[in-house]
């Protein structure tokens, strides 16, 4: 199975979401997590443990705030992990966007708050990125990519210049995150 994680305010129907589920067919599953990250962790971990029950293989994919819980789960169950412009530090990026949000796909409304902003710290990790593909654009305007590539020296490492945070042309990496993904 291959988990597609999503992004801050965003949601398993997005279009990276719809992407991965367009490439992977039936192996992709892409939930809409909730924004309070408690449980956005608690519904990640149980569909590791169901996929673990079945002893069906798990591969990562994790898009922002997707990438920071997928560096988490990696560490936490060992498995191979893509992440895309990953949040290393959410706690610090996010605690800015508190108030009321929207989420990108729908435009649902929500309550970020301070609160939101400590749970994240729950999820900080030891990795340097040894299961993990790094895949970074330098054009990110949210996110500083060079903050990724010191953080995770041990990952294998895909820059690209210029780009944005969506990471644009995703779909074009897509045969080297599934050659990533069964290399485990």
């Amino acid at each position: 199975m291959i988990l597609y994680i999503h992004g801050f305010a965003s949601s398993g129907l997005g279009a990276k979401a719809r992407i991965v589920r367009e490439y992977f067919g039936d192996e992709a599953f892409a939930p809409s997590l909730s924004y309070v990250p408690d449980l956005a962790v608690d519904t990640l971990e149980q569909i590791v443990r169901q996929a673990r029950r079945r002893k069906e293989p798990l591969g990562l994919i994790g898009s922002s705030l997707g990438g920071y819980y997928a560096l988490w789960l990696s560490e936490r169950y060992d498995l191979p992990a893509v992440l895309v412009n990953p949040s290393i530090r959410p706690w610090k990026t996010l605690a800015a966007q508190t108030g009321t949000g929207a989420n990108y796909y729908d435009g649902a409304r929500f309550e970020w708050t301070p609160s939101h902003v400590r749970q994240l710290k729950k999820y900080r990790h030891a990795s340097r990125g040894r299961r993990c593909l790094l895949m970074l654009q330098t054009g990110d305007e949210i996110l500083d990519y060079r903050v990724a590539l010191e953080a995770l020296p041990e990952a294998e490492s895909l820059v690209v210049e210029g780009g944005d945070h969506s990471f644009r042309d995703f779909k074009e990496y897509l045969p080297r995150i599934r050659s990533f993904l069964e290399a485990g």
